[in-house]
């Protein structure tokens, strides 16, 4: 049985393995992405009922984050509207930003657009440029279809059945590993605990689509600097952490910026 087992795991696996067409690399992608936008806006629109969303009508830093978000948006649109093969990727999405009360240090980006960023991470940002660079991070983890890779192979790991659609034949096996994946409350930090792949690949293209929207990409240096030293001592070794070593992610972003800064053109707030 286990030998069965793992036979259907492996067919599984190689028959949801897809070329992602930005980053070249292959990943599972076992679950529609229509079906995680439908499920995310449901899950969005309920976070913000329980939250405490701040009107942009009424403060500058909620305007700054629609502001922001909506030039990455439309950065990302334009990149790949210039790539045949990513054309039609961003049709389905309603692109939303909120900024929400919130001490965390934090920002997420769910599939089809809905973003949220808490107050908690502005006074880390503290100019329009970073908090671009946290958004383009964020906003790369759904486009690159991250979470649903993560998804898959959680689905895997579980023996989940993932033919047609999951949220309704398995509604709660399928809400469970979605919740873990994309709810809030399973953000660690400012950023998904995702693969280091995956968050190199955030800062990689984040680093471009904030650059394209007109901001300079050089903050990211001094961003994650003030990171690192938000973070204290307390972080754990990076072979045992999630999340890249802020030494190593700033090397990398480093080795991106000649890169980013060719599609850097200033623009005027």
């Amino acid at each position: 049985m286990k030998k069965l087992f793992s036979v259907i795991v492996v067919t599984a696996a190689i028959a949801g393995c897809t070329t992602n067409a930005v980053t070249g690399r292959k990943q599972l992608s076992l679950f529609p992405e229509s079906a995680l936008q439908t499920e995310a806006v449901s899950q969005y629109q309920s976070f913000l009922s329980q939250s405490k969303v701040v009107a942009s009508t009424a403060s500058k830093d909620a305007e700054m984050v629609k502001r922001v978000g909506s030039r990455i948006a439309n950065a990302i649109t334009t990149y790949y509207k210039k790539n045949p093969t990513l054309s039609s990727e961003l049709k389905d999405y309603k692109w939303e930003f909120n900024l929400v009360d919130n001490k965390e240090v934090n920002a997420w980006c769910m599939p089809g657009g809905k973003v949220v960023v808490y107050t908690g991470l502005l006074p880390i940002t503290q100019n329009e440029a970073a908090l671009s660079i946290v958004l383009g991070h964020e906003i790369t983890h759904a486009v690159a279809h991250h979470g649903n890779e993560r998804m898959s192979q959680g689905a895997l790991a579980q023996g989940l059945q993932v033919a047609g659609d999951i949220f309704t034949q398995n509604k709660s096996q399928a809400n469970a590993l979605f919740n873990s994946v994309f709810a809030p409350t399973a953000q660690i930090a400012v950023l998904l605990p995702n693969s280091r792949n995956q968050e190199y690949e955030a800062d990689h293209y984040g680093l471009i689509f904030s650059a394209m929207a007109g901001y300079n990409p050089r903050e990211a240096i001094s961003f994650w600097q003030r990171m690192a030293a938000a973070g204290g001592g307390n972080k754990p070794p990076e072979f045992l952490a999630t999340h890249p070593s802020d030494q190593n992610r700033i090397a990398k972003l480093e080795s991106y910026m000649n890169e980013a800064l060719s599609y850097y053109r200033p623009v005027n707030k």
